[in-house]
């Protein structure tokens, strides 16, 4: 029927004009002629509708100019390679690159990086061509270097884009982070003499312990990890389960030390435990502007129109509310500038809706979080150590969501989408000392990447 209504198009330019294919001749062209059984004009129309139709489905409206400027795909060989570990992290994966296998010019990367994860798939957002898997979360990579100035080994995260071919480097990944240690240590960050110093036994087992900086935020943090074999290495076998993963493995401990001012060089940025943001389409709404391990923007869920209960209010359901996401950035973007930040940096700060614990015993406080534009399906770990952080500080509107039980005890449990997660926070005073959390981590593939 479709073959009949076209004519002589046929089935290959039926196929090209809906799967987006816009280098076609114009729908009035001598080329497209009509059925013999069928009105020129009616063809015509047809034709027309089809492409409409087709563009509508295929051009995604881009959200910034940063956007236009970065989603163009850039085509790759197939046969330049680079060493790397395809690694698990918390709730997100990627790949871990040694520093000197890279360009030294970081500038460099952009020719390599964005055509190993599959980046700048503006229409589909799926990265089918690469090593990332269409979300923020699943597009990470770390490169690691030698340590300096008593720390262990140096990081870097690189947040690769997903329909544009943007490289972020503005913030940290919690759930990225785990892996940092277990592979400094089986990677050969490490010298012998040094692992044996870190070495401790408990409970029948060996755990060693690993300091590492992180060059995003120049921010230390520890991590604890298990350890097996002669030699000793990594060994993710484990009792413990993080919500969003599935299975057990055992657990890594992340010490986040004097982790406030992470971007901005203060715990509050603008010296206020509640901002009133003003946005571009008039309107404003209240935030509180938090910048530990990251800086993040949260607002309560209700000021989004959800009930306090935050009933309705999933990825799926913000996903498919493409207003509620532009609000959202528009939010995100007013309390970058707030705090002095780039507001064309996607990764950070990141937008939180936060609601009360509910009917959810088992919870002191729930959120929901953006991350590069997208509805996180768990929380993103600095996010949630930041949201840990504002929830034991009061007169924030995270503070306002916890019960008189939840406060003071050192331990905030968030829930999130996917489950829980449990932040403890070291304080003196007003100052934050050191946050803990709890990941697990694994190695899934060691060898090359071709780009």
């Amino acid at each position: 029927m479709q073959q009949h209504v076209l004519g002589p198009l046929g089935s290959a330019r039926w196929a090209a004009v809906t799967a987006g294919n816009f280098n076609l001749p114009p729908a009035n062209s001598q080329r497209i002629q009509p059925h013999p059984l069928q009105p020129q004009s009616r063809t015509m129309r047809r034709v027309s509708i089809l492409r409409s139709v087709a563009l509508q489905k295929k051009r995604p409206s881009p959200p910034s100019a940063l956007f236009q400027q970065s989603c163009r795909r850039r085509n790759h060989t197939g046969t330049r390679t680079f060493p790397a570990w395809f690694v698990r992290g918390g709730t997100s994966n990627g790949l871990v690159i040694r520093r000197e296998h890279l360009p030294a010019k970081e500038s460099e990367w952009y020719n390599i990086l964005p055509q190993a994860m599959g980046s700048g798939d503006a229409l589909h957002a799926r990265q089918l061509d690469g090593m990332g898997s269409g979300t923020s979360s699943t597009a990470k990579i770390v490169v690691l270097a030698p340590g300096k100035n008593g720390h262990d080994v140096e990081y870097t995260v690189v947040q690769a884009g997903v329909r544009d071919n943007v490289l972020d480097q503005a913030g940290n990944c919690g759930n990225m982070t785990a892996i940092i240690g277990p592979a400094a240590w089986d990677m050969g960050y490490v010298s012998e003499e040094r692992k044996q110093s870190v070495l401790e036994q408990q409970g029948g087992k060996q755990w060693a312990t690993l300091r590492t900086f992180n060059t995003n935020t120049s921010k230390t943090i520890d991590l604890r990890f298990r350890v097996a074999g002669s030699p000793p290495t990594y060994c993710p076998e484990g009792d413990y389960s993080i919500a969003g993963v599935a299975g057990s493995h055992s657990p890594i401990t992340m010490s986040f030390i004097d982790p406030a001012g992470a971007k901005t060089g203060k715990q509050l940025p603008t010296g206020n435990k509640i901002d009133t943001l003003k946005l571009d389409d008039g309107s404003e709404v209240e935030a509180s502007l938090v910048d530990v391990g990251n800086p993040g923007v949260f607002i309560k869920a209700t000021s989004m129109g959800f009930p306090a209960s935050g009933e309705g209010l999933t990825p799926a359901a913000v996903e498919t509310d493409t207003a509620l996401k532009q609000k959202l950035e528009m939010i995100r973007r007013a309390g970058a500038v707030a705090m002095g930040m780039n507001p064309e940096m996607g990764s950070v700060p990141k937008v939180v809706m936060v609601y009360p614990a509910g009917s959810r015993q088992d919870v002191d406080l729930q959120c929901l979080a953006m991350s590069m534009g997208q509805a996180h399906k768990a929380v993103p770990l600095t996010l949630a150590l930041c949201l840990g952080a504002a929830a034991q500080t009061e007169g924030t509107l995270a503070a306002s969501m916890m019960s008189d039980d939840s406060k003071g005890r050192g331990v905030v449990r968030i829930g999130h989408p996917s489950g829980e997660v449990d932040v403890s926070t070291t304080r003196n005073g007003d100052k934050i000392e050191a946050a803990q959390l709890l990941r697990t981590a694994r190695v899934m593939m060691k060898g090359d990447v071709y780009y």
